[in-house]
C-alpha cells in the first residue's frame, strides 16, 4: 500500500515538472497561408509569414531570393511587422510572388532558426494556369485597344505655361532695352571731329612746350634736342607732303635746299640739325647760347616756311557805295 502511494507521488511530481518546463519554455511556430491558391499566369498573389516565439528567444528568419522554386518568381519581400500578444512575439512578413508557367507548384516550406533547431513550415501549393482561350469562336477576338489619352489635367501644363511666360517676358525685355539703346543712340549728338591745326600752329605749339619744360637748363641736351628736332621733322612731313620722320639730317637738309631759294631757310635749319646729331651721337654738350639758338632757329625755320593763305573776302561786310556811284 505504501509502495503505490510513493508511486502516484512520484507520477504527479513528474507531471507537475513537466508542465512548469511547457509552460515556461514554448515552442516556436511558423505558419504560411496564401492569399490565392489559383492564379492565371503572370498574376499576382500574396504568401503571409508568420512567426510565433517567445520576447527573449533570439531568431533567424532566413529571406528567400528571387525565386522560391523553378517556376515562382519573388517580386517583393515587405519588411517585419513585430507585435507581441500574450506574452509572444510574433512577426510577419508579406512575399509577393507571380509565376509565368503553368503548373501546379507545391512550394517548399519557410524555416525558422531557433537556436540549434530548425523549424520548418506546411508545404503550401498554387496552381497556375494559362488564359482560357475558345478557339472555336475566333470572332470574340479583337485587336488591341489604343492607348487611352490621360485626362486632362491643368497642373500637367504648368510646366510649360511658366517657361512659354518667362520666355516672352525675356524677349520683351531685351526688346525694350534694344529700343531705348536705339532711341538713346539717335538723340546723342553727334560729335563733329575737331579740324587739325595747320603744320605751322603745331609746330609752334609744340616748341612753345618744350621751351617751357626747361630740359637743357636741368642738364638733359639730349631730351632737348630730340623733341626739337622731332617737331621741326613732323613740320617738315606735314608741310611739304615727304616723311621727314625717316630720314636723316642730310637728306632733310637737301629737300630744303630744292624747296626753297632762299638761302637763310637752310642755314637756319641746317644749324639745328648739325648741332642736334653732335648732342645726340657725339653726346657734345654745347653752351647755353648755343641752346638758345637753336631754339631762336627752330621758331625762325618755322616762321619762314609757313604757307601763307590769301585772306578771304568777307561776305557779311556791308558794301560801301561812294557818291560816284550813287551818280
Amino acid at each position: 500500500m505504501k509502495l503505490k502511494v510513493i508511486g502516484v507521488r512520484m507520477l504527479l511530481l513528474a507531471v507537475c515538472l513537466l508542465t512548469g518546463f511547457t509552460a515556461g519554455a514554448q515552442q516556436t511556430l511558423i505558419d504560411v497561408k496564401v492569399d490565392t491558391a489559383d492564379i492565371l499566369i503572370g498574376e499576382q498573389t500574396t504568401l503571409h509569414v508568420t512567426v510565433t516565439t517567445d520576447p527573449n528567444r533570439r531568431i533567424i528568419i532566413p529571406l528567400p531570393g528571387d525565386t522560391l522554386m523553378t517556376g515562382v518568381e519573388v517580386i517583393s519581400v515587405s519588411d517585419a511587422d513585430s507585435t507581441i500578444a500574450d506574452g509572444r512575439l510574433i512577426i510577419r512578413r508579406d512575399i509577393l510572388v507571380t509565376s509565368f508557367d503553368s503548373s501546379l507548384y507545391l512550394l517548399p516550406p519557410f524555416v525558422v532558426i531557433d537556436g540549434g533547431d530548425t523549424i520548418a513550415s506546411d508545404q503550401v501549393a498554387l496552381k497556375v494556369s494559362t488564359v482560357p482561350v475558345d478557339v472555336d469562336n475566333p470572332e470574340q477576338f479583337y485587336d488591341i485597344k489604343d492607348v487611352w489619352q490621360p485626362p486632362f489635367v491643368l497642373a500637367d501644363y504648368y510646366p510649360w505655361i511658366f517657361g512659354i511666360l518667362t520666355a516672352l517676358f525675356i524677349i520683351c525685355v531685351i526688346g525694350y532695352l534694344v529700343q531705348r539703346y536705339r532711341r538713346h543712340r539717335s538723340e546723342a549728338p553727334v560729335k563733329s571731329a575737331e579740324p587739325e591745326l595747320p603744320p605751322y600752329e603745331t609746330a609752334i605749339r609744340e616748341l612753345d612746350s618744350i621751351k617751357d619744360q626747361k630740359l637743357w637748363q636741368q642738364g638733359l641736351n639730349k631730351e632737348y634736342y630730340t623733341q626739337v628736332t622731332d617737331t621741326l621733322r613732323r613740320y617738315i612731313s606735314r608741310r611739304y607732303g615727304v616723311n621727314a620722320m625717316e630720314k636723316t639730317s642730310e637728306e632733310i637738309l637737301a629737300i630744303i635746299e630744292r624747296e626753297t631759294d632762299e638761302r637763310t631757310v637752310y642755314d637756319t635749319l641746317r644749324q639745328v640739325l648739325r648741332l642736334s646729331d653732335y648732342v645726340k651721337f657725339a653726346k657734345l654738350h654745347p653752351l647755353p647760347d648755343e641752346n638758345d639758338e637753336s631754339m631762336r632757329n627752330a621758331y625762325l625755320f618755322v616762321n619762314q616756311t609757313k604757307r601763307t593763305e590769301a585772306p578771304q573776302p568777307d561776305e557779311t561786310a556791308p558794301e560801301t557805295v561812294t557818291k560816284e556811284d550813287k551818280k
